[in-house]
């Protein structure tokens, strides 16, 4: 577990719920527990004193936090505070009274470590292009052009009066195709044209030309027509609003007048080129997380894939998706949530809590619906722990494998009924973990979403749970390292603490995990399979014709059955839990070839035998010729000697017939017609 901090301050919110502080003190190990029922008012002076001790101070409680923070502000020497919310998610509850391993599972969890993640920077000048039909995008320059740089692109201007005086540019256009984010945006507009400034009754425009390209760094679209961009709502920088709406209209330019200056948004996505199975010589394989991507942020770049970080939404399907760890969660690392859940389950499990579900959920959606349900209604039940995540689409299969490692009985993922993006990545998440949860015998549904946006359904759906108990022995490990290593070592601790384990898990087309089978009789160890292989499951040897395969490191990402020249490759995807630990599997192995003049060995035997067959007293340079059929016999360099000394003419074929050309044929017409007068 992580070093606890030196005090922890709970309160039961003037008494509206019940504490149970030997539970909390029971996980907070060396650290100070301090009880009250007031602590953000009458009884502030209890967290100053701790405050002035010095220490790190964790507080449950999130509503007052930035009164708790301003009085530290006010103290020299004031260690650093972290803060939990136990009053929504567990005191606030019909089971409040049996929510005490719930609370101090909530506090352990929130005493880890936090992460540190990079950032991108986004700068904008406050150029902004305001796109739309007709006079009530004018009206929206209006209200922006003291604020902003602003220029009217108006899409269908028939009939739009003059403006008495020209305030910003106006101009016509349809934009064709739009690329960019915040502060880079680039747009390709056709039908552009700039009104004339003798326009009388109506704007009149000049010749119009397609293909105009204009920059921007904030794009108001006000169009009504289909958004821009996919997943629109994700891009930095582009603003829609319904042109009918007036106050979507108002509230959107409010938003841009604030888009000018440098803005500073995480790097979601640690990238690293040399783990990308996306192709090699030009011939594709993975395309997982190019086929997710709702924001398009993610392109091929030669043999690996490019992802652009100020597109980047932060929606984590590529880092859940992928196969070899080459794209990787930031906010927080796959092995820093899986320490939080150990710290959760764990405290949870040694204050007494059974049967838990965790819920992980975002802040906008999901914390507001578990807000909503403690206050209108009966809370979320005692045995349900809440995990917050930036990005539901964020967790992968080795956080789930993880939860049930560590002893949860099941994992709810709490969803938008209408998401703000293609949540495929998350389906097939659930769809690969619950084969291999059911070849492991957890019975009942232990993965699943939840979709709504009502809190009442929220509760209704999770005490209508059916119950399921969790592992009889749950795990203990810690998860350190890469995604990839992270994911393998999760699957083997749940193996471990499953309740009828099998070997080998069969699984679904797509699947990351699994084996190869190659028809032997057809391989000719030519190794481009072992070229082509990103991850360096498929093997030869040096010394001797071989291909081995390790069934721990393959991705199935298919490109040595794409490469296979004799097309003997088929996938095979399952989950082995031995594979770990099982020795590399010799595919196919032969004698080599031993050079007739040094005795080197050089190639396959069976190979260069039967190039031998095929050219000899077949081909012209093998007829009736010995000594070139013997170089064949030779390694590289007794052959270019032996070559050199026979004087070997490579083009001392017989000559080939005169081509036939069109003066050809006209000629023998020619004597054909002589000869028969």
């Amino acid at each position: 577990m992580a070093e606890r901090p030196r005090h922890v301050l709970i309160c039961s919110c003037e008494d509206t719920m019940p504490l149970d502080g030997n539970a909390v003190r029971r996980v907070c190990g060396d650290s100070v527990v301090i009880e009250g029922r007031n602590l953000c008012r009458s009884e502030l002076d209890k967290f100053r004193k701790v405050a002035a001790d010095g220490g790190d101070i964790l507080v449950a409680c999130t509503q007052e936090a930035p009164l708790f923070t301003e009085a530290a502000d006010e103290i020299d020497g004031a260690g650093a505070i972290t803060f939990v919310n136990i009053r929504e998610t567990a005191g606030w509850s019909a089971d409040a009274k049996a929510s005490g391993p719930k609370m101090a599972a909530l506090i352990a969890a929130a005493a880890e470590p936090a992460t540190a993640y990079p950032w991108v920077s986004l700068s904008s000048d406050g150029v902004a292009l305001l796109y739309g039909n007709d006079e009530r995008v004018l009206e929206a320059a209006q209200l922006l052009k003291d604020h902003l740089d602003v220029t009217v692109l108006i899409k269908r201007p028939a009939g739009m009066a003059p403006v008495r005086v020209t305030e910003f540019p106006i101009v016509k256009g349809s934009i064709r195709s739009a690329k960019g984010h915040l502060g880079a945006f680039e747009l390709a507009v056709d039908d552009y044209a700039a009104p004339s400034p003798s326009s009388r009754s109506e704007l009149v425009f000049g010749p119009a030309r397609n293909g105009a390209v204009s920059r921007c760094d904030i794009l108001i679209d006000l169009s009504g027509d289909a958004p821009l961009f996919p997943a629109a709502d994700l891009r930095d920088g582009y603003l829609r609003a319904d042109p009918a709406d007036p106050a979507a209209v108002l509230r959107t330019v409010l938003k841009a007048r604030d888009l000018t200056g440098t803005f500073d948004k995480p790097r979601y996505i640690d990238f690293n080129a040399d783990l990308c199975a996306h192709s090699r010589s030009k011939i594709v394989g993975c395309r997982r997380c190019l086929d997710l991507c709702p924001t398009g942020a993610i392109a091929p770049n030669g043999n690996h894939v490019a992802i652009d970080p100020q597109v980047c939404a932060g929606c984590g399907q590529c880092a859940a998706a992928c196969p070899t760890g080459a794209a990787a969660y930031a906010l927080p690392p796959a092995d820093a949530l899986l320490r939080q859940l150990r710290s959760l389950l764990g405290a949870y499990r040694d204050a007494g809590g059974k049967r838990a579900v965790l819920l992980f959920h975002d802040a906008d959606h999901g914390g507001q619906l578990i807000d909503a349900l403690a206050r209108h209604g009966d809370g979320l039940p005692a045995n349900v722990l809440p995990v917050q995540v930036n990005e539901i689409t964020q967790v992968g299969l080795e956080a789930i494998a993880a939860a049930l490692a560590y002893g949860a009985s099941a994992v709810r993922f709490l969803l938008r009924a209408r998401p703000r993006h293609d949540v495929t990545g998350l389906a097939r998440t659930i769809a690969l973990a619950e084969p291999i949860l059911a070849g492991l015998g957890f019975e009942g549904a232990r993965v699943a979403t939840i979709e709504t946006d009502d809190p009442d359904a929220l509760g209704t759906t999770l005490r209508a749970m059916a119950p399921m108990d969790g592992a009889a022995k749950a795990s203990t490990f810690a998860a350190v390292g890469g995604k990839r290593e992270v994911m393998r070592l999760a699957l083997r601790e749940m193996h471990a603490v499953a309740p009828s384990p099998i070997d080998i898990v069969a699984l679904p087309d797509g699947a990351p995990f699994g084996t190869i089978d190659v028809n032997v009789d057809g391989c000719t160890l030519c190794l481009s399979c072992v070229s082509a292989c990103p991850t360096g499951a498929l093997s030869d040897d040096p010394e001797k014709p071989m291909l081995r395969f390790a069934e721990d490191a393959c991705v199935q990402c298919g490109l040595c059955k794409a490469t296979c020249p004799e097309k003997v490759i088929s996938l095979k995807p399952q989950l082995n839990f031995l594979a770990a630990t099982a020795m590399n599997r010799v595919i196919k192995q032969e004698e080599p070839f031993h050079c007739i003049v040094c005795d080197a060995p050089f190639g396959v035997k069976s190979t260069v035998e039967r190039v031998i067959a095929k050219l000899e007293g077949q081909h012209w340079m093998f007829k009736d010729a010995s000594k070139r059929i013997d170089v064949i016999r030779m390694c590289a360099d007794c052959r270019v000697g032996a070559m050199a000394k026979e004087n070997f003419d490579p083009f001392a074929a017989t000559p080939r017939p005169h081509a036939r050309t069109t003066e050809d044929y006209l000629r023998e017409r020619e004597r054909e017609q002589k000869g028969d007068n």
